[in-house]
């Protein structure tokens, strides 16, 4: 196999080499042959293969495969660049990784300064209103949970049902309460909240839930509590009950979330704090890049051009001044 040239795709070269290791090939062995010329175009092809080689890599594995990776694809050059190739400077090479480098670098820092933006702008707004209303949450269902107590009874170590209110009449007996509730579901048409009466303590707001298409009511006090209903007269003044004894759990869990939300609130103070990880190195090589084009003349205009141009122009204008003078010669010449 005879590589004359480096195609853009590692998966070209692969190819090429199957055309010949493969099966069926009656010869033991296969020679690959590569051809390069030093100090040409080639160069930056095979690094360039190079590169797109070691992205596909890190895709194509069976262990954990990374977070990320990167491919620098057909990058175009600038024609300093290839006027560099061409002269055999070995520095292009240096300067094709770095700018890579570079701009991997740059771009870590702005996700860096993204985050940073972030994690400021949570610090001034979220974290102190989500703290204010968790800490407002949690005082109001302690306030609830003292109400429940107050209003719950208890004979012969035996919890009874509480009276209810519906439409101005108290209701001591449950099932009666429950075929009442069924009742106002029945007749209500509205999907606004309508205040039906009062159980242990908290008003009651029967509603339609559009969505869901379901009956629900909401338990008001100095919090609300959501309780969507059912067609069992006795299961919806268990389902009232349940949300009311649950709501030391709502306190509970609540707690923790603001526990949580204070540590990450502290956390966030002190990461605003951290400076960029590699801002040394991206300096360095952008120092080191800069001193690369100067010396690839990358950012100067070729004078080389200029002077030739200037020394031809001088020439030319030096002989049309010799032909003019012979010129004047043949004349006098002449006229003798």
């Amino acid at each position: 196999m005879h590589h004359l040239d480096c195609p853009w795709r590692p998966a070209d070269l692969t190819q090429r080499n199957g055309r010949g290791i493969r099966q069926g090939n009656e010869n033991n062995e296969i020679d690959v042959y590569t051809y390069v010329t030093e100090g040409t175009f080639d160069a930056y092809l095979y690094q360039l293969v190079e590169n797109k080689q070691k992205f596909i890599s890190q895709i194509m594995t069976s262990k954990s495969i990374v977070r990320s990776a990167e491919d620098i694809d057909e990058k175009a050059l600038s024609y300093a660049e290839i006027k560099a190739l061409a002269a055999g400077n070995p520095l292009i090479i240096e300067k094709t990784e770095l700018d890579t480098q570079v701009a991997k670098l740059k771009l870590l820092k702005q996700s860096y300064l993204s985050q940073i933006y972030e994690q400021e702008d949570r610090i001034a707004k979220y974290y102190p209103q989500q703290i204010k209303m968790y800490e407002d949450r949690i005082a109001k269902q302690e306030k609830d949970l003292t109400i429940v107590k107050a209003n719950t009874f208890i004979i012969d170590n035996k919890e009874v049902f509480a009276p209810m209110i519906l439409k101005e009449k108290v209701y001591t007996i449950k099932e009666e309460a429950g075929k009442q509730i069924l009742e106002l579901c029945k007749t209500k048409e509205e999907s606004d909240p309508e205040e039906i009466g009062e159980y242990r303590g908290f008003k009651m707001l029967l509603k339609i839930d559009t969505f869901g298409k379901k009956f629900v009511i909401d338990l008001q006090g100095n919090s609300n509590y959501r309780v969507e209903l059912g067609q069992d007269v006795f299961g919806n003044i268990t389902r009232l009950d349940n949300v009311l004894k649950d709501i030391d759990k709502y306190i509970e869990s609540d707690k923790k979330t603001l526990e949580e939300l204070k540590k990450q609130f502290e956390v966030a103070k002190v990461q605003v704090k951290v400076p960029f990880d590699k801002e040394d190195e991206l300096k360095e090589k952008e120092n080191k890049l800069e001193k690369l084009n100067i010396l690839l003349n990358l950012n100067e205009k070729d004078t080389e051009i200029i002077e030739d141009e200037q020394e031809q122009e001088h020439e030319e204008e030096q002989e049309n001044k010799d032909n003019k003078s012979q010129s004047q010669d043949y004349d006098k010449n002449d006229f003798r």
